[in-house]
């Protein structure tokens, strides 16, 4: 049954959101659950969810003494044992929520000794890798797996689950154990790449394969003229394929530089060449369909050296998303080097801090924006070689930004010309067989995550980016997904746990995603890890050692939803309590990273948040030498309050994607020629153009275009958080949300956020509280005629407070608030 909806002041405090559907395009995102307890007293009121008299099993035990997981599989994995089945009872079933809560309330929610006891955890795991061996050089060791408990303290809600819970955790201890025991730990395992696939030593090079349904394999390409019978391979019990190639006569190795490469296996489906699983680079020839493999091993003087170290973590993050290949104002591919040199300092001077890029890994339709990856190991070609990419990595980090990685284990490309689908022959090589193993919206395949070289491959992949390349994170893509065995489709989430911990839930899939953050944080401590999870998953953004999955962030997604749906409709008729709490509606102590909007607004066929506000007028009155219509002066204005209060309470982390800054007027649309779908409809390519497949930075750099004022905006947000670091201020307090009035007014650290988003209305000497006394002063106003606005906020004036207490504030100050601004003011004192 649907949670009530009501409306709660305070930053984090929230209970379960109203349904929303997850049957769309996974770019059009369902409802992100995000429940929060407020300090004390908690949940004044209770409320049952789930018909009486129904039974859920959480998991059952089979006869054998196996256990079956909650999705009914546990294809590749030991079960653990079990002598019996246990089964919860759902019958009166109570979920507390927060009752309804007047205005005011601060983020100090939940009990500190629970908040204690995740950070010490935290701190316990990440501290034990900070060891130094006799040379001076840390230990890669990850921390041994804690009781995982402590998750029940920080949520009681979890313990009517907790069979479930052990359950997940007692598989994910078994895992650890077992590679401990059987591969020499997790570092050693997590170096799959230094066994499989071309490795180099000082007498030849060996190249192994896991192609298990294979019958016969072979190496070939350029450096044997392609002949299949030259280089045949031995296979061990394990399905693992080997050769080893001993150096040339004149010491020079066998295979050069740069050859391309394949492996030709005689498999149930025929005889196939295949590009190599593990490959770190291949290329399109031009004309050609296919890719190949390419051997990559490039002398010691043309190999990158990094020369910068990587940036510590920051406290907040703001990320700037982007892509390489449309990152330029012409319509064309763009390179890493015309990225490290044009697009790097535009991020620095915007203020972000850390830039997330995107398809990164091979993938061979450009189409895809790189999610529909055939070559995990390998940075697209498309852009230039992988020591292009180390010298961009290195330029970001001299500038100070953190470089994140959209990295793709949620799926696999179905190609099977380039991919891992059908690699050996067979439909259940690195994937599920049958419809389970194929993803019917993404026309993709879905990994097993219970296979033990799949765990290798994916928990190497991971970290061949970050000691390869120095990447300092990831964005791992599609996590719920992965989770659920619905993939989140056609599902509803609306906060019963019941969603989370059943059938659905693909177990192997969240111990997987446990085993990576467990393995990136281990080794590098500084890394970042966010989730893309729309589905609220409980404990997604806890660390591994108190019981939870790992990230260091969710991604919140509901937020740009939330915009869009407002956007459809008029901006008289938002409710500032709706507002408030969408953007406080977030899991306690689980970090989130928000957005207005990302990639995913604009794409064809949907709309950015400015086309929403300006539609066609972006195209004809923007030059400040024309005069402005109602439409753009208030789609100028409603821009920037939204982008403002997204980041002043959405989340400890803030993300844009390229060009959204300035309202960027033009959709991506990928380069693409006609199709016929398999159920006949034709779809109408664009002539194969890159016009709509690029950025126009020019427009938001030209200072007679009122772009230009929009993207100053953005600038002075990033700037001002960078001073105050107001998203991850311990203090925050929503002592406002005015329906009449249409004002909201809150607090972040010092600062005191005051939102008019009344269409006509400007109050004089309107009254808001804050907390500390003295005087205050604009900081930031989105009113300014530097950022488009009007001018009607005197920057110069002092407001000082009066002991008057106003929306229980102790103290308070009145101020002059036009109609759709935005204005921020901090203590002088």
């Amino acid at each position: 049954m649907a949670a009530p909806a009501f409306a709660v002041s305070g930053a984090g405090l929230a209970g379960a959101p109203a349904p929303r559907s997850g049957d769309a395009d996974r770019r059009r995102r369902g409802v992100e659950l995000l429940f929060g307890r407020n300090k004390a007293p908690c949940f004044p009121r209770a409320v049952r969810v789930g018909a009486p008299g129904r039974r859920v099993a959480v998991y059952a035990g089979g006869a054998s003494g196996e256990v079956m997981i909650p999705d009914g599989e546990s294809d590749g994995m030991r079960p653990p044992s079990n002598d019996g089945s246990v089964q919860f009872e759902s019958d009166d079933l109570e979920v507390p929520f927060i009752d309804d809560i007047e205005d005011g309330g601060e983020d100090t929610i939940g009990s500190p000794e629970a908040s204690q006891v995740a950070e010490e955890a935290d701190a316990e795991g990440k501290s034990k890798v900070d060891k130094e061996s006799s040379t001076g050089e840390k230990l890669r060791v990850v921390p041994q797996p804690g009781n995982g408990q402590q998750i029940y303290e920080i949520d009681p809600n979890l313990r009517d689950f907790k069979y479930h819970l052990e359950y997940r955790y007692s598989l994910y201890r078994r895992i650890r154990s077992d590679i401990d025991q059987h591969e020499g730990g997790m570092d050693a395992f997590s170096r799959g790449y230094e066994k499989f696939g071309f490795n180099r030593s000082a007498e030849g090079i060996t190249y192994r394969e896991w192609a298990p349904g294979a019958h016969s394999a072979a190496l070939v390409g350029d450096f044997n003229n392609w002949d299949p019978n030259a280089d045949h391979m031995s296979k061990d019990d394990l399905g693992v394929w080997e050769i080893f190639l001993p150096n040339n006569a004149d010491g020079s190795p066998p295979i050069p530089h740069g050859s391309r490469v394949k492996v030709r296996m005689d498999t149930p489906s025929g005889i196939k060449d295949s590009i190599p699983a593990w490959i770190k680079y291949s290329v399109q020839a031009p004309g050609d369909i296919p890719y190949n493999g390419i051997y990559y091993d490039p002398p010691e003087e043309e190999k990158y050296v990094f020369k910068h170290p990587q940036p510590k973590r920051p406290k907040s993050l703001r990320i700037y998303e982007t892509h390489v290949g449309m990152s330029s104002p012409e319509p064309k591919i763009n390179t890493y080097a015309n990225f490290r040199d044009e697009v790097l300092p535009r991020i620095k001077k915007l203020g972000y801090n850390a830039v997330q890029i995107m398809a990164v890994q091979e993938h061979s339709y450009y189409g895809s924006f790189g999610y529909h990856v055939t070559n995990f190991f390998a940075p697209s070609s498309r852009f230039g070689t992988p020591e292009d990419l180390k010298s961009l990595i290195d330029r970001a980090h001299e500038l100070g930004l953190l470089v994140l990685m959209d990295v793709v284990h949620s799926h696999a490309s179905s190609n099977t010309l380039d991919g891992l689908n059908g690699f050996d022959g067979t439909d259940t090589h690195y994937f599920h067989g049958g419809s389970r193993g194929h993803h019917w919206m993404w026309d993709s395949r879905v990994f097993n995550y219970g296979n033990w070289e799949v765990i290798r491959f994916l928990l190497s992949n991971a970290r061949w980016w970050l000691e390869e390349y120095k990447f300092d994170g990831f964005r791992f893509d599609g996590a719920t997904s992965m989770m659920y065995t619905h993939h989140g489709l056609q599902m509803v989430f609306t906060g019963n746990y019941n969603e989370y911990f059943g059938f659905a839930t693909d177990v192997d899939a969240v111990v997987y995603l446990m085993l990576v953050n467990d393995l990136i944080h281990g080794i590098y401590p500084e890394a970042v890890t966010i989730g893309e999870d729309v589905s609220g998953m409980p404990t997604f953004a806890l660390p591994v050692q108190v019981g939870g999955v790992g990230f260091d962030y969710r991604l919140h997604m509901a937020v740009a939803d939330k915009w869009i749906e407002l956007l459809k409709g008029s901006d008289e008729s938002w409710k500032m309590g709706d507002i408030v709490h969408t953007l406080t509606n977030r899991r306690w102590l689980e970090k989130c990273v928000t957005y207005a909007e990302s990639h995913d607004q604009a794409l064809v066929g949907d709309k950015t948040i400015a086309f929403w506000l300006m539609d066609k007028d972006m195209y004809d009155f923007m030059a400040l030498d024309r005069p402005s219509t109602p439409n753009i002066d208030r789609g100028i204005a409603l821009h920037k309050m939204i982008r403002l209060i997204t980041m002043g309470l959405g989340g400890e982390g803030y993300l844009n994607f390229m060009g959204n800054e300035f309202g960027h007027p033009e959709w991506i649309d990928f380069p693409r020629g006609p199709q016929v779908l398999p159920s006949g409809k034709f779809i109408p390519g664009n002539n194969n153009s890159y016009d709509k497949c690029r950025r126009r930075f020019d427009l938001g750099d030209a200072e007679y275009l009122r772009y230009h004022g929009m993207q100053q905006f953005d600038q002075a947000m990033q700037h001002l958080e960078e001073k105050y670091g107001f998203m991850t201020s311990g203090h925050q307090y929503v002592s406002r949300k005015h329906e009449e009035d249409k004002v909201i007014v809150f607090e972040k650290g010092d600062l005191v956020f005051v939102f008019n988003f009344h269409w006509s209305n400007s109050y004089f000497d309107y009254r808001v509280g804050c907390l500390k006394p003295g005087m205050y002063k604009v900081v930031l106003d989105s009113d300014a005629g530097l950022f488009g606005g009007f001018g009607r906020i005197h920057h110069t004036a002092e407001h000082f407070t009066s002991d008057c207490q106003h929306d229980n504030r102790p103290h308070s100050f009145s101020v002059y608030t036009p109609s759709r601004t935005c204005v921020v003011y901090a203590p002088m004192n």
